[in-house]
């Protein structure tokens, strides 16, 4: 659903090298958004700064499914959503989202700390404790959720949005956001805390999973709430902890026959990379330097060396370091993909489609590389390549619908193949993922009036001529 004239196709081509390609795309191939109130300039303040980053999501696919299967909960049913914020932060608004900050995969040392979170959560889905909200979602859109989380009935988030804080962001914030409503979100009655602890234990006993992570992680809480307010995390302040309960959810979970089951080596050595990635974005390099010395020559250190080094210094410097994690493990697609940005980024786009067609033949069903390699191949100024472009962007946002870089891309792709409506229509589907729904319909709109009537892509534009974001409760 995008679209773009040819005048807007010049525009949106330059808009996107150089806000994305000379400032950093971080992690992002898609849903970098900056989410503003469309109601009064206060809430206009309130933004979820939303990152996009393949290897974390498919590694929280896997902390979930178990859980999800234990919970007769559909797989494809609920979304983690990323938010690149340092607090230990999660939560729920409906029930097909549970968002969780980067801060809580970075604190957390092993994958049964984050698991125990994400089951937690999937407790307050599971027992319906969000009614409201989720029954006001009309549709699993990303966007419409944050609606219902920051409080308001449509999200504006223009298509010239600023992009200047993509590189000091690294894992992709375009705003650093403010005065979310998440809290008040989560100001669940104790009880229903404490529904949604014995639901996680059961969850992952029924998964075989051991839930000394999420008594670690809980205990934690429980220490803060000894301290004022002021200096607690906002998941100590929305998931309140007292020692009585705690102490009754550690007699469950010490009964569980896989209380000292360890976590599995190989999601330990994945949960230690999507780690030391996640700091090297978003942490200013000395920071990093810190947590992964020199003296530091394992995997995840050499990982997160190799992202600073692509961050901070020169294009031979970055692939160099990215080479040597390509000699250590040459079957993992998400170092041809740092690769791949690493070279786009730099201006070498030509360069980088070998990296992104490495990543995706490793991983075929990843629509972010697919995003990737049609960038690669619009970016290298190629009419040969852009019917490769198209085809690879139509797969990549068929695959992850919320791309709206895949679709600013495809609508790219189109525009310079003189197919006007079509770029209209991809620009008008890649403004709604991003929640500019207003100027989604105006696109949507324009490409009506040449594209044949009652068509596949005249019947998406009328859809999204005729979409009514969704409402909160009581709200006109």
């Amino acid at each position: 659903m995008t679209g773009i004239r040819q005048a807007d196709t010049v525009k949106a081509e330059a808009l996107t090298r150089k806000g994305l390609l000379r400032r950093g795309l971080a992690l992002l191939t898609a849903g970098l958004v900056g989410v503003s109130a469309m109601t009064s300039p206060a809430a206009a303040q309130r933004s979820l700064p939303l990152v996009r980053d393949a290897e974390t999501e498919a590694l929280m696919r896997d902390y979930t499914y178990p859980i999800f299967d234990a919970a007769g909960i559909a797989r494809e049913q609920v979304e983690v959503v990323l938010i690149n914020k340092r607090d230990f932060n999660a939560f729920v608004a409906d029930a097909r989202h549970i968002f969780i900050n980067v801060g809580v995969i970075t604190d957390a040392e092993t994958p049964g700390e984050v698991i125990g979170v994400l089951a937690h959560e999937t407790g307050h889905i599971k027992g319906n404790h969000l009614a409201r909200l989720r029954d006001a979602v009309a549709n699993a859109q990303v966007m419409a959720a944050i609606g219902m989380i920051l409080g308001v009935g449509a999200i504006a988030a223009g298509a010239g949005s600023n992009t200047g804080g993509l590189a000091q962001g690294g894992a992709g914030a375009l705003t650093a956001g403010a005065g979310l409503a998440q809290r008040s979100l989560l100001s669940y009655r104790r009880g229903e805390e404490s529904v949604a602890d014995r639901a996680a234990v059961t969850f992952m006993n029924k998964a075989g999973i051991s839930s000394r992570g999420m008594l670690k992680t809980f205990s934690r809480f429980a220490d803060q709430t000894l301290f004022s307010a002021q200096y607690t995390d906002p998941y100590a302040q929305s998931h309140p902890m007292p020692r009585e309960r705690l102490s009754a959810l550690e007699t469950i979970a010490r009964k569980s026959p896989y209380w000292d089951r360890p976590d599995s080596p190989a999601l330990q050595a994945r949960h230690d990379l999507v780690r030391a990635k996640l700091i090297a974005f978003t942490r200013h390099p000395n920071e990093t330097a810190r947590a992964y010395p020199r003296s530091d020559r394992s995997l995840p250190a050499e990982y997160a060396r190799a992202v600073v080094a692509m961050r901070t210094k020169g294009r031979r410097e970055a692939v160099s370091a990215i080479d040597d994690l390509i000699r250590r493990q040459p079957d993992n697609p998400y170092f041809y993909e740092l690769k791949g940005q690493a070279l786009l980024e730099s201006g070498s786009p030509r360069q980088a489609v070998a990296p992104f067609r490495k990543a995706l033949a490793l991983r075929p069903r990843e629509g972010q590389f697919h995003v990737w390699l049609g960038f690669a191949l619009v970016a290298s100024n190629d009419k040969a390549l852009l019917g490769e472009a198209e085809k690879v962007l139509k797969t990549g946002v068929h695959l992850d619908p919320n791309s709206h870089i895949g679709y600013s891309q495809l609508a790219i792709a189109l525009g310079r193949q003189g197919r006007t409506a079509e770029a209209d229509l991809a620009t008008a589907r890649g403004l709604m993922a991003k929640g500019d729904f207003k100027a989604a319909k105006r696109y949507a709109s324009r490409a009506k009036k040449t594209l044949k009537r009652g068509t596949p892509a005249w019947l998406q534009a009328d859809d999204i001529v005729t979409y009514t974001p969704p409402k909160l409760p009581g709200r006109s």
